[in-house]
């Protein structure tokens, strides 16, 4: 209605300028009759003014981004657990396997506790850990982690104590308590068993880059502590830890002598970072009880990330026991292992690892009673692995390593020895980890 009205102004504004600028023409002079049309002239462009704020404007183009809603995640099925758990972090995983030996050992045999079992589907690891994360604002946490399978049984077994500890403590892989002490950004301090330091590998075979573990890993160092440590982080470059602990891979020792040790942890770039620690006491190896000579393990990983698909890693041990060779003469060994990984896409990668390990006098593989040979061992070892991310949570992985000794070491058939082994795995690892709980 208004703009009808508008728009009847507006004609009849026109009809007036040019019905006033014939009168005018002939009535008045030009300078009056051009002041009367300017003025006209004003009024008509105010009314088409109003007249265009009055039309209907076109709408915007939807983005196509925006007209479509994007759908909202699938909650998880574990969604909540943590909320409920009161802050506490739940994580697991499922890591089972089928491996193949080519020496064909005796069913139900391996050479090595981290080798496949020939021809047997296997348990590598069921784990469940219960976390409770420390800082400045929540000073007391823990963590209690239980394990199942092979390698749990590999870990433990090593300790000389485990007869005399409680069945439970076959399976608990970490136990302990955590206080962020309020010194300078926060020191904070675990009492109880914990994983090793040392390496660049860890028990749980996801977290590593190939399924097997290295040599290294099993015969160069310990696999958990009981003691403390405290741990200082002084900026996003620097870190230093400090250990007071029973001993290696015992919870209760066979002797009274403590382990004491230090690691650093220097993030060089944002592509290359290392950590160095050393570990020093008097180990009882042979549970004697003796407190005598001590051994020394110094243990060095570097890791250089080139690009976001290409990552380098490097690890080299050495350890001296002063006097493990008949509690008299000192005895040592030495290795490296070299990794490399290459992410061929979000979902599939390749990695490959060599090791070179001197057990100059044996003790570290303990060398069977059959081999008449000069003491001493060299190994060598390959290991190319695939890996595929199949979903969200499940990881697969086939692989292919060859091991080769200077002895008749790994064992063929029932009975006798020889100085090579290639064995094939496949496994599937289910990984639950903290974020699926939130």
């Amino acid at each position: 209605m208004q703009m009808k009205r508008l728009f009847s102004m507006a004609l009849g504004l026109v009809f007036l300028a040019c019905t006033l600028s014939v009168g005018l023409a002939a009535q008045t002079s030009s300078a009056e009759t051009d002041r009367k049309i300017a003025d006209l002239e004003k009024q008509l462009e105010a009314v088409r003014a109003q007249l265009d704020a009055l039309k209907p404007k076109p709408a915007a183009p939807a983005d196509a981004a925006a007209a479509t809603p994007t759908p909202a995640p699938a909650p998880s099925p574990l969604a909540g657990i943590t909320s409920v758990l009161g802050g506490v972090n739940l994580t697991g995983l499922v890591d089972a396997y089928y491996g193949y030996n080519a020496n064909h050992p005796s069913a139900g045999t391996a050479t090595e506790p981290f080798q496949s079992v020939n021809g047997q589907f296997n348990l590598n690891l069921l784990e469940v850990q219960l976390d409770k994360p420390v800082d400045k604002t929540t000073p007391l946490g823990f963590r209690i982690a239980f394990g199942f399978g092979q390698a749990i049984n590999a870990v433990n077994n090593t300790s000389f104590e485990v007869t005399r500890n409680a069945p439970v403590a076959e399976y608990l892989k970490e136990g302990y308590l955590s206080y962020m002490a309020p010194l300078g950004k926060g020191i904070q301090i675990d009492a109880g068993k914990f994983v090793t330091p040392t390496g660049a590998e860890v028990i749980e075979t996801n977290q590593n880059w190939n399924y097997s573990r290295s040599l290294l890993f099993y015969y160069a160092i310990p696999y958990y502590h009981m003691g403390l440590r405290a741990k200082y982080t002084f900026n996003d470059k620097w870190s230093v830890t400090g250990f007071a602990m029973n001993g290696w891979n015992n919870i209760v020792a066979t002797n009274s002598g403590k382990t004491g040790g230090l690691s650093i942890g220097w993030n060089a770039t944002k592509k290359v970072t290392i950590s160095e620690t050393y570990l020093g006491g008097p180990l009882d190896r042979f549970g004697t009880g003796n407190n005598g000579p001590w051994n020394h393990l110094l243990d060095t990983v570097i890791a250089y990330n080139p690009t976001a698909k290409f990552s380098l890693q490097a690890n080299f041990d050495y350890d001296r026991d002063e006097g493990v060779m008949g509690g008299k003469k000192p005895g040592d060994y030495a290795g490296v292992a070299l990794y490399a990984k290459y992410a061929v896409s979000p979902k599939v990668a390749v990695a490959g690892r060599y090791e070179y390990f001197n057990d100059h006098d044996g003790f570290a593989t303990g060398i069977p009673s059959y081999i008449t040979e000069a003491k001493g061992q060299h190994l060598n070892e390959f290991t190319g692995t695939v890996e595929r991310k199949i979903a969200g949570h499940l990881l697969s992985r086939v692989e292919f390593r060859h091991d080769q000794s200077n002895q008749h070491f790994f064992q063929r058939g029932a009975l006798s020895a020889v100085k090579g082994q290639t064995t094939v795995n496949a496994g599937l690892v289910f990984v639950l980890e903290p974020s699926d709980t939130k």
